[in-house]
């Protein structure tokens, strides 16, 4: 069927309404009368149309994880929760020992001292020059320069001197941190974590609908609405690969979801608020200056596609785009801005 094609003689039509389909007769020339008793009627509008949807998120850093320790003793003293760890300052404390945040990609894995090379001997020594000390040229080479640089930082940050650095002196980082719970009290056996840390940069957690991924696309807009009523502008920065059954009592409910990553503006007052439950306003795309109908003024049609009933009773076969807010985009030959269609009656 060519688009706005006006159905003749005897066809039949399906109305699209509630989710279920209720079937009725057009007989005659033009359309003809319809069987059905008169329906409501709703307008053709222009407008923008917009695919939204508000979904339920949670407030806090990026990157939260247990700080994996490897110093053995007692907890001696951690910060408070909220603090901020740049490079060189200490995370907590073991026996009086403190252990130093450094920044890299590479954990420390080994005991790093005289002969050893390799990229974390050049991450180490890329550390030591940035916190002042002269470990010589950094090439990832553990020389004498660079064990004098290591005695001069052990001395300084209160740790023994021994020229060597392994996991119980150093936890590593791609950035600063923020201490966003501690896990370990002073007087307690440091165990296998005594603080977990996240990044310094605010975002908004959203465990998406697997239904709703057409929202879901790296740097779309949204909007933040926090707990005291305030919006704040964002973008989606990241979106997972993976769906994850969603359970409840410990059985599947078939259901699925998507982790979904927002970055707010820098410029957005947040206070120090973290996991706080927030409201997210996605909005997959926009068509400008459109014509829409209610959805349920939609006919499926026997010849396929869909078409609108108009007051009047003529039907015509239209072109369907985008589906939002309960609206849909239609075009074709007989959609006109004002006309009236058929929609069922409440």
């Amino acid at each position: 069927m060519r688009r706005g094609k006006v159905l003749t003689g005897t066809a039949t039509a399906v109305l699209l309404a509630g989710g279920g389909a209720a079937a009725f007769a057009l007989t005659g020339q033009d359309g003809g009368t319809p069987a059905a008793a008169a329906a409501a009627t709703a307008e053709i509008t222009r407008s923008d149309l917009a695919d939204t949807k508000a979904v339920d998120g949670t407030l806090g850093y990026s990157g939260r994880r247990a700080l994996p320790n490897h110093a053995r003793g007692m907890v001696s003293r951690v910060r408070k929760e909220g603090s901020v760890v740049r490079r060189g300052g200490w995370l907590y404390q073991v026996d009086g020992r403190p252990v130093i945040l450094m920044y890299g990609d590479i954990p420390v894995y080994r005991t790093l001292s005289a002969s050893a090379s390799g990229q974390d001997v050049r991450q180490l020594e890329r550390n030591l020059k940035a916190l002042g000390y002269d470990p010589g040229t950094v090439d990832g080479d553990f020389s004498r320069l660079t064990g004098r640089a290591v005695r001069e930082w052990q001395d300084d940050v209160g740790l023994a001197k021994t020229g060597m650095v392994d996991a119980s002196q150093v936890a590593v980082a791609s950035g600063p941190v923020r201490i966003a719970e501690v896990t370990a009290e002073p007087g307690t056996p440091a165990g296998q974590s005594a603080v977990v840390t996240t990044g310094t940069r605010r975002v908004v957690h959203v465990d998406l609908d697997s239904a709703d991924q057409r929202l879901a696309r790296i740097g779309a807009p949204v909007t933040v609405e926090l707990p005291g009523g305030d919006g704040v502008r964002g973008r989606i920065s990241a979106v997972g690969t993976v769906a994850e059954p969603v359970e409840r009592d410990g059985r599947s409910t078939g259901e699925s979801t998507v982790d979904l990553e927002v970055t707010l503006a820098a410029s957005a007052d947040l206070g120090r608020l973290d996991q706080a439950p927030v409201t997210v306003n996605l909005r997959s795309e926009e068509h400008k200056d459109v014509l829409s109908v209610p959805v349920e003024a939609l006919l499926a049609l026997r010849e396929g596609g869909y078409g609108l009933r108009l007051a009047g009773g003529r039907v015509i076969a239209v072109e369907t785009g985008l589906f939002a807010a309960g609206r849909v985009e239609v075009s074709g030959d007989g959609v006109t801005e004002g006309a009236k269609v058929e929609v069922p009656g409440t």
